[in-house]
């Protein structure tokens, strides 16, 4: 079934991106999409729940489908933005229309591997293998403020890198990695990075409760200086971290023996530690998806 129009014939979908999920990361991506010019009746979502069916079709315009395999029907590109739990079951659902149809398969599943979405869709030799990009956006892309990681097989084109990039675009910065193995760092930095962030303004903001400032003072204050100092960061020909690091400590001063505390303290390595270890937990995940 539909939440907007009559099917339409597979060759009239030419063309069109079919969405497999339609949670939130797909909504911020369709909303993005959407919003950059691309016609909602070009956008083809599969989504179980009637209720999220209903709110895609009327805030976007799109089609809606309650079954992957209607969704996909006649797409060029195929985003699958389900629970990486569930995508082998999608994919192997979907293997027929993927060998018939050949589209560009992109996915935002963490810790699964293009080598697992290939044998899930049934792809064989090198030369028949499915052309699949692997992203890995973080939860700012839910305001169009995130960075997405990609990595693309072989069998991905120019044309086909174009058009991942394009889609991934919508909500945020986008990097490509070489090495599929990296991606479980990129996973570690900036998929799991906005937790830490968080954790460092609920320290922040607890800390300043501790030195007796009111609950709404130490928040504004916490939160307010992160993203200030975020946007110093990213302003065009911003110097390194480092660099704005050194400017803002002065020797002998109150932000020095902030700074010499946290280095005491191993703050670089625990970062290094936490990292790796988000890593290494991609790692064991894929596995245990195999």
């Amino acid at each position: 079934m539909t939440a907007s129009t009559t099917p339409a014939s597979p060759d009239s979908n030419a063309g069109s991106t079919a969405f497999i999920g339609g949670g939130n990361m797909a909504r911020s991506l369709i909303g993005g999409l959407v919003a950059r010019g691309t016609p909602g009746s070009s956008i083809r979502v599969a989504e179980p729940a009637e209720a999220a069916r209903k709110a895609l079709a009327d805030d976007f315009g799109v089609a809606t489908f309650a079954d992957g395999a209607q969704a996909v029907d006649g797409a060029d590109v195929w985003m699958l933005a389900v629970k990486p739990q569930v995508l082998r079951q999608v994919c192997e659902a979907l293997a027929p229309q993927a060998r018939a149809r050949r589209p560009l398969v992109v996915s935002v599943a963490a810790g699964i591997t293009t080598a697992q979405i290939s044998r899930w869709l049934g792809g064989g030799e090198d030369a028949d293998a499915p052309a699949i990009v692997r992203c890995m956006p973080n939860t700012p892309a839910l305001l169009g403020a995130g960075v997405t990681g990609l990595f693309a097989t072989p069998a991905v084109d120019a044309s086909g890198r174009e058009r991942a990039q394009a889609l991934l675009s919508s909500a945020g910065t986008t990097v490509w990695i070489d090495d599929e193995a990296q991606m479980d760092a990129v996973t570690g930095t900036s998929g799991s990075g906005p937790a830490y962030v968080f954790l460092l303004a609920e320290a922040m903001e607890d800390a300043a409760k501790r030195q007796g400032l009111p609950d709404a003072t130490a928040r504004t204050l916490a939160l307010q200086t992160i993203l200030g100092a975020a946007r110093m960061l990213t302003e065009p020909g911003a110097p390194p971290p480092a660099e704005l690091r050194r400017r803002v400590t002065s020797p002998g001063g109150t932000t020095q023996a902030a700074i010499e505390t946290f280095e005491e303290g191993g703050l670089r390595e625990l970062v290094d530690r936490a990292i790796a270890n988000a890593a290494e937990r991609g790692r064991e995940l894929s596995a245990a998806n195999d």
